[in-house]
């Protein structure tokens, strides 16, 4: 079976709709609202759907992986953003190196845990 995909889309949810709002804004998402219940966050060719909605098993174990170009400048401007002081909850896990590239980490204001990382070229 060939997807000829063009994008693909997670859906997550948020225990304050609006306080999440704000954050991917500030993380430098662009935001596109749907209704008032759902919005599509895209940067590049890459979006998620943020949605008024709490489960909390379902955010608990929610985890996205977003590749970047190179993870030590996101790191930088990523902790000169300070969200940690601006959003409850928020934290930050600075960059470790594994076999497969390197990483840093964001838990946002639900407990979503994103991955920042760069896969090492080959």
């Amino acid at each position: 079976m060939e997807h000829k995909a063009l994008s693909i889309r997670p859906f997550i949810g948020a225990t304050d709709f609006e306080v999440s709002r704000a954050f991917y804004r500030d993380l430098g998402f662009e935001e596109v609202v749907l209704s008032s219940a759902m919005s599509l966050f895209k940067t590049g060719g890459c979006g998620f759907y943020l949605q008024n909605a709490f489960v909390k098993d379902w955010i608990d174990n929610t985890m996205i992986f977003l590749e970047v170009d190179d993870v030590q400048r996101f790191w930088d401007e990523l902790v000169a953003l300070d969200l940690s002081a601006k959003y409850q909850n928020v934290r930050l896990t600075p960059i470790r190196t594994d076999h497969w590239g390197r990483e840093c980490f964001v838990h946002d204001p639900s407990g979503v845990l994103w991955h920042f990382g760069e896969f090492f070229k080959k």
